[in-house]
Parts: structure tokens; C-alpha cells; sequence
């Protein structure tokens, strides 16, 4: 912020603030700031001088030279430093233990196991039809309290044409794999042209549909677990379809939602 002068010469900062309307905690908060190039301001990167009554590097070394012992290995931070103690060892305090610890990212589970990776949020491109697929299964109601139908939909992202599609009695990877078999063969997919996505649900990470992806040559994809929104293409044509004033409550029979679900997709298409 530039001086700002009256004629009753240098205002303050109160007054500056006040007269351009910049609320005072910007404008400290931008003095604050760290300037490389300030050589008054250097000092404040300085690194703080170590306590005198830290643990020295080789103190530290022994602390995790102890914690990696096997004894150790499935004891947690109070119980390997109360054993320490008990056989008249006292290298630091619990909170100095878990510090150092800390430090080499080792506060949690030691034991080498498997830790699942980072997922990363999916992204769907399609410039052409049939290059990405998005397939997912919906719940219809039956005539009856607690009995559903279920629907099985293969749409194509480019184009939102359900390229595929059945009710059936009970969700069933064999079921969904006859599906996409059948779509894949009546719209003449070649191996390596298509990616189709899903959400985590049994059918759709079964290992017999996984084969047969791999067999056809199509490139699987998933949702993030617990992730509701990372298949919306799915879900918006299952909300385009149940929102529909004449869409029926509940379904008498299975052949009775297999042609509700004839005149839907005939009038979605």
C-alpha cells in the first residue's frame, strides 16, 4: 500500500484503510509476507536455533534403532517406551518418541503391508461414438414390498445412446457380461477401440467380467470407492428416465417393466 498523505500531512494506517476501503487484516497480512528479495525480511526464513535440550542426531538414531527391533515390531509407541522403561531405559518421553517417529513417517502400522494407493478421479473423453462406454445397474420396484427388478444399461458418453440394455430378475456378473458381449458384437467393436467405466459394485469388478474385457480388448475403468459422482453420465440417464411423469411406482411382473422399459428407451432415444 502506496503512503496516502492529507493535508494535515502522513495518515495512519487506521485512516489509509478506511479512506480506500482496504480492511486492515489484508493489509498486514500483506506486509507479512515474505519477501525474497527484501533483504529486511530474510531474517524471518531463518531456521529457529534448536532447543539445548534436544536429543542430539545420534540420540535420535538410537531411539529408531530400538523401535525397529523385532520385539517391537507389533508394539505400539507407549508400549515399546513403558518395556524401555521397565528394563531401565529411559531414552526420551512417549511424545519425543512419536516426534521422531513422525519424522520418518513411521507413526502407524510398522509391519510392511499392503497399503492401497492413491486413486485418482476418472476422466472420461470421448470425440467420437463408441470410444467410451458407461454401464450401471438401477433398481425397479416389483409388485410386491422388499421385490425389485433390476435394470442393466450400457450408455455411450458421446452420444447418451443406451447401446445396450436388459431387465432382469437379480444383478449377476454373468448376466452383465451376456450384456456386454451382445453390445459389443451388434455395434462391432475392434480390440483396443473402446474404454468402458463403472461404479465398484460386485458385478462390475467380477473377475469373469474382467476377462472377458481383457479377451475383447476393451480397457476397464472404475469409480473412486465411495465416490458417488465419478459415474454421472449412468446416473443422470437413470434420473432422465425414473423422473418421467408416467414412469409406474411399481412394476407388476417382469414382462410388464421389460415393455415399460421398451416405450422408455424408445422415447429417450
Amino acid at each position: 500500500m502506496q503512503a496516502v498523505t492529507s493535508a494535515r500531512g502522513r495518515l495512519s494506517c487506521v485512516e489509509a484503510c478506511a479512506a480506500l476501503s482496504v480492511p486492515r487484516a489484508s493489509y498486514y497480512r500483506a506486509r507479512g509476507r515474505v519477501s525474497p528479495r527484501d533483504p529486511a525480511s530474510r531474517s524471518e526464513t531463518r531456521p529457529r536455533k534448536g532447543s539445548p535440550r534436544a536429543l542430539s542426531a545420534e540420540e535420535r538414531g538410537l531411539v529408531l534403532d530400538l523401535a525397529h527391533e523385532e520385539r517391537f515390531v507389533d508394539l505400539s509407541v507407549p508400549q515399546v517406551w513403558a518395556t524401555l522403561l521397565d528394563e531401565g531405559q529411559y531414552l526420551c518421553s512417549i511424545r519425543t518418541m512419536y516426534r521422531i517417529l513422525d519424522a520418518r513417517g513411521e507413526v502407524r502400522e510398522r509391519r510392511n503391508q499392503l497399503r492401497h494407493p492413491p486413486y485418482r478421479k476418472p476422466e472420461l473423453l470421448a470425440t467420437a461414438p463408441n470410444q467410451v462406454w458407461s454401464w450401471d445397474i438401477t433398481k425397479l420396484r416389483g409388485p410386491a414390498k422388499w421385490t425389485y427388478f433390476y435394470l442393466y444399461v450400457v450408455l455411450d458418453i458421446f452420444s447418451r445412446y443406451a447401446v445396450g440394455w436388459m431387465v432382469a430378475r437379480c444383478e449377476a456378473a454373468l448376466l452383465a457380461r451376456q450384456l456386454i458381449e451382445e453390445s459389443a458384437a451388434k455395434h462391432g467393436i475392434e480390440p483396443g477401440q473402446l474404454q468402458i467405466h463403472s461404479d465398484r459394485g460386485g458385478p462390475m469388478t467380477a473377475k469373469s467380467l474382467a476377462l472377458l474385457l481383457a479377451d475383447l480388448g476393451i480397457t476397464q475403468s472404475w469409480s473412486r470407492p465411495h465416490v458417488s459422482d465419478d459415474n454421472p453420465f449412468s446416473e443422470a440417464q437413470f434420473k432422465t428416465l425414473k423422473y418421467r411423469p408416467d414412469f409406474p411406482d411399481r412394476f407388476g411382473s417382469l414382462e410388464d417393466a421389460r415393455a415399460c422399459c421398451v416405450r422408455l428407451f424408445d422415447w429417450y432415444h
